[in-house]
Formats: structure tokens, C-alpha cells, sequence
């Protein structure tokens, strides 16, 4: 490792450039889906399947790209995926109508997989134990960094250009990302190639995606939503008969599962996988509830609300980056607590914001949330990597990214759930006629339109107001799903990496 030298840092460049085009592909579509609907005649069932078609495609590919990558070379999955990228991005830009257009979603969220796991496996294999955090830190800031600058971009593009130009804006990206990348990351895979596993294969697939379109399913319509919980429920079965599988299949005689499960005997790997998705469902409440904050309350658009985002990337790169040196000095398990603590107490402070609270007040906890977060995942991924042989970093990688992206709607689901109970509870609706009235209920941005169609100021106020409520409630509960995760991390993650128990769990891991 040694050998690449100060090239490891620029692949690293070339891997966040990469995962940077992915995820600005996931948050400027919402910035263009009011255009979308006009250019391509789409009804709101379309619109929905825009996303849905893109996220549920992101979930079925993570294990099988993980295997890929193991079995035939992380760099050549790495590049393909990068061109499918480009390709699907291209697609999407020249779509005619909301079929191919939702085709061409599918594309990128196959290809998207594959990159984002992808670039992290490649981390185990480019950086040592002890650079892991901060590699981790930066693979991380490129992920969130996507969510102000898809409204930023995507706004301004939108606004001046073709609408086209949001899509096709990742295809010098890529580009950048393919050079870059054929030039500096090393070629790696497993010394003995995995074998197919076809029946993990199908069932991981079926089980993620079920899950995932229930989830998806929930935040729209839900916990009661009959078509929400079938598929989630037959998703975890699935899930459930997959871990059997494979768990019978790695007992078999030359048996060849697609997840290896004495991955899970190492305390770092399990805890640090479960950690790193614990942390994104507290921070999700923070980006589920401020956009719509900031549109619907302050009255910014779809652009002034990313710039409002920019506070937490600043935290979180403030604590992303000195994470390294802290878990060396405290060991990660204080690291990781204190990230969740600066989470919990950032949304705390969160949970006071009024309709009049003043802008740096927003930005200072929101800073502070994104402090917290980026300690805290950047730590807790990098214990989960610390563990994992290049053998099977792919995988490996692939079981991190599923938590994590499973995690998210997860989050949004239970906290949309709480908002809109909240909201809901908090309206004031006397007098109003029962079409207009359901429409406030249904969202903020349905009762904004009511109430200046109306002329109601009180109207207009009462919406305000029982949403900053809602919110505030919803951002307490990611503030308690913060000290869930200051507990797990105190009572079950190892501690120092330099410990006698962490070296063990190594070799457990490896063998």
C-alpha cells in the first residue's frame, strides 16, 4: 500500500467525484419534477416511480455488485458502472415520455450501486487501518454534499437552461471520474473468486427491494397502508430465509454463499454497520423536515433552500476530518458516542426552532448536527472496515451501504409519520369546506395553496405554525434516536483498534 504513496489520496479524489455524480442524480431530481411532469406528460403515479424506480433499483444491485466487484475486480465493475452511469444519464436527459424516462432511472440506479460500492470497498484496499476514519470522512461529505448542491444546480439549470441540463451535467463527471479513476485505483479482488450463489442472489434482491418499496410505500400513505406493509412484511421474510440460506450454504461442503456470515462474529464489523445506518435514521429527520422549512415556512425556493443546507456539509466535514485523531486518542467507542451526543444535542436545539427563529440560530444547530454525524459515521464505518479482509471488501461493503439505504426510508417513514400526526393535530380547520380542508391536512404545501386562495391570513398562520410544531416533535425523536445510538455505541463497539480484543477480531474475520 505503501508503493501508491500520495496517488491513494488522489484516487480517493477520483472515488468522491464519483459518488458526488450519483448522488446529485438522487436530490436535483426533486427540483425537477414540476418540469418533468410538463415535458413529459407524466401523471403523479410517474412521478413517483421517478424516484421509486431509481431507489429500488439502487437496493436490488448492492449485494450482486459487491460480488461482482469481489469475484471479477473492483476497478473493472467500478469503470462499468461509471459508463452505465454516464449512459442512463444521457438517457434520461433525451426521454420522449415518462416510460423510457423511468426506464433510464433504473439504469442509473443499477449503475449507481455498483459505484457507491464500489468506491467504498476500494477504501480497504487503498488506505490503512489508522486513515480509514478520515477516507471514510470524505467518502461521506461526498455523499451529503449532493443535497445542497442538486438544488443549487439543478435550480440555476433549470432556471436558464434546457431542462435536460440537469441530467446531462454528471456526463463531464463521469467522464472525470473514468480518467481519474483508470489512472489511480489499483485493480483488486478476491485471491479465490466467490462463487455465484444464484439463490442468494435472487433472494438478497427480492428481500431488499420489498422492503424498500414498503418503506417508500409508508412515507407516502402510511403505517396502515395495506400496499405499504405486504411488500415490506414479504420482503423480510425473504430476507429472513436469505440469511438461512446462506447460513446453511456456508455450512455445506464447498458451499459458496454470497455473504459470508462469519463476517458478523467480529463485534466492529456488526456493530459498526448497525451504528453507521443508526446514524443516518437521526440525521434523516434534519433533511426530511428543513427543505420542506425552509420552502414552506420561510418561503425560499427550491435553490435558497440548498444554500440553507450548507451549514450542516460545514459541520459535517468539521467533524469528519479530525475523526481519525480522535478515535486514536479516546478509541472509537467514545468517538462514536460523542458523535451521537453532538447529534442529539444539535437536534435538541432543533426541537426550540419557532416560525420567527432567526436564520444563524438554524444554521448554528444545524452545524452542530452535522458535526455529529460526520464523528460519528465517519468513525463507525471505518471500525466496520478495519475488520474486513480485501477478500471481502466488496461484499462486505455492499451489507454496509443496504443498512445504510434502507436506514434512510426507514427514517423518513417513522418521522413523516410523526410530522403529519402532529400537523395534522395542531390545525385549525373551523369553517372550512371538506375538500379544502383535506387538502390542508394532506401536507404543508397543500395547505399554503388553500390558505392564499383563500385570502386567510389565520389560515396561512395555523399552517405555519402547526408545521414548525410537527417538526420540532419529529426532530426530538431523531434527538432520542441519537441516544439509542450513544447507548449501542458505549455498551457493544470495541473499543481502541490497538485492544488485544480488536487484533483478535481480526484474524476472526480473515479467517
Amino acid at each position: 500500500m505503501s508503493n501508491l504513496g500520495n496517488r491513494r489520496w488522489w484516487a480517493l479524489g477520483a472515488l468522491t467525484l464519483a459518488v458526488l455524480a450519483v448522488g446529485l442524480d438522487i436530490t436535483v431530481l426533486s427540483v425537477a419534477l414540476p418540469t418533468l411532469a410538463i415535458a413529459l406528460h407524466a401523471s403523479e403515479s410517474d412521478l413517483q416511480w421517478f424516484s421509486a424506480g431509481y431507489a429500488l433499483a439502487l437496493a436490488a444491485a448492492m449485494l450482486p455488485a459487491g460480488l461482482l466487484g469481489d469475484r471479477y475486480g473492483r476497478k473493472k465493475v467500478m469503470l462499468v458502472s461509471l459508463a452505465l452511469f454516464g449512459a442512463g444519464s444521457v438517457a434520461c436527459a433525451y426521454a420522449t415520455s415518462a416510460g423510457a424516462f423511468i426506464a433510464a432511472r433504473v439504469v442509473l440506479g443499477l449503475a449507481g450501486a455498483g459505484v457507491i460500492v464500489m468506491a467504498l470497498s476500494a477504501l480497504t484496499v487503498l488506505f490503512t487501518k489508522e486513515e480509514r476514519p478520515r477516507a471514510v470522512g470524505i467518502w461521506a461529505a461526498a455523499n451529503f454534499l449532493a443535497l445542497p448542491l442538486g438544488p443549487i444546480l439543478g435550480g440555476w439549470l433549470l432556471t436558464h437552461y434546457w431542462w435536460g441540463w440537469v441530467f446531462l451535467m454528471n456526463v463531464p463527471v463521469v467522464l472525470v471520474g473514468l480518467v481519474a479513476a483508470f489512472a489511480l485505483v489499483p485493480e483488486s479482488r478476491a485471491q479465490q473468486r466467490p462463487g455465484l450463489d444464484p439463490v442468494g442472489v435472487v433472494a438478497s434482491t427480492a428481500g431488499l427491494v420489498g422492503v424498500t418499496y414498503g418503506l417508500i410505500e409508508t412515507g407516502q400513505n402510511g403505517w396502515g397502508d395495506t400496499s405499504a406493509l405486504v411488500p415490506m412484511i414479504a420482503g423480510l421474510v425473504v430476507l429472513v430465509g436469505f440469511v438461512l440460506w446462506e447460513y446453511w450454504l456456508g455450512r455445506r461442503p464447498g458451499g459458496q454463499p454470497l455473504l459470508d456470515l462469519t463476517l458478523f462474529r467480529s463485534a466492529s464489523f456488526t456493530w459498526g454497520v448497525i451504528l453507521a445506518a443508526t446514524t443516518i435514521l437521526a440525521m434523516i429527520g434534519v433533511l426530511f423536515t428543513m427543505p420542506q422549512f425552509f420552502q414552506g415556512v420561510l418561503g425560499t425556493d427550491a435553490m435558497g433552500s440548498g444554500l440553507r443546507l450548507l451549514p450542516l456539509i460545514a459541520g459535517l466535514v468539521v467533524g469528519a476530518v479530525p475523526a481519525d485523531r480522535i478515535a486514536r486518542v479516546v478509541g472509537a467507542k467514545i468517538t462514536v458516542a460523542l458523535g451521537f451526543a453532538l447529534l442529539a444535542a444539535g437536534t435538541l436545539l432543533g426541537a426550540t426552532t419557532g416560525v420567527g427563529s432567526s436564520g444563524g440560530f438554524v444554521a448554528a444547530w444545524m452545524a452542530i448536527v452535522g458535526a455529529g454525524m460526520g464523528l460519528a459515521l465517519a468513525t463507525a464505518g471505518s471500525s466496520a472496515l478495519s475488520v474486513l479482509p480485501q477478500e471481502r471488501s466488496g461484499v462486505g461493503s455492499a451489507v454496509m451501504q443496504a443498512f445504510q439505504k434502507i436506514g434512510a426510508p426507514f427514517g423518513a417513514a417513522i418521522l413523516g409519520s410523526v410530522l403529519i400526526s402532529v400537523y395534522q393535530s395542531q390545525l385549525h380547520l373551523a369553517g372550512l369546506p371538506p375538500a379544502a380542508a383535506k387538502l390542508v391536512q394532506e401536507s404543508i404545501f397543500g395547505g399554503l395553496a388553500v390558505a392564499r386562495q383563500l385570502g386567510s391570513a389565520p389560515l396561512l398562520e395555523s399552517v405555519r405554525a402547526a408545521f414548525v410544531q410537527g417538526m420540532d416533535v419529529a426532530l426530538l425523536v431523531s434527538a432520542g434516536i441519537a441516544v439509542v445510538g450513544i447507548v449501542l455505541a458505549l455498551a457493544f463497539l470495541p473499543g481502541k483498534a490497538t485492544s488485544k480484543a480488536g487484533k483478535a477480531e481480526q484474524v476472526a474475520a480473515s479467517s
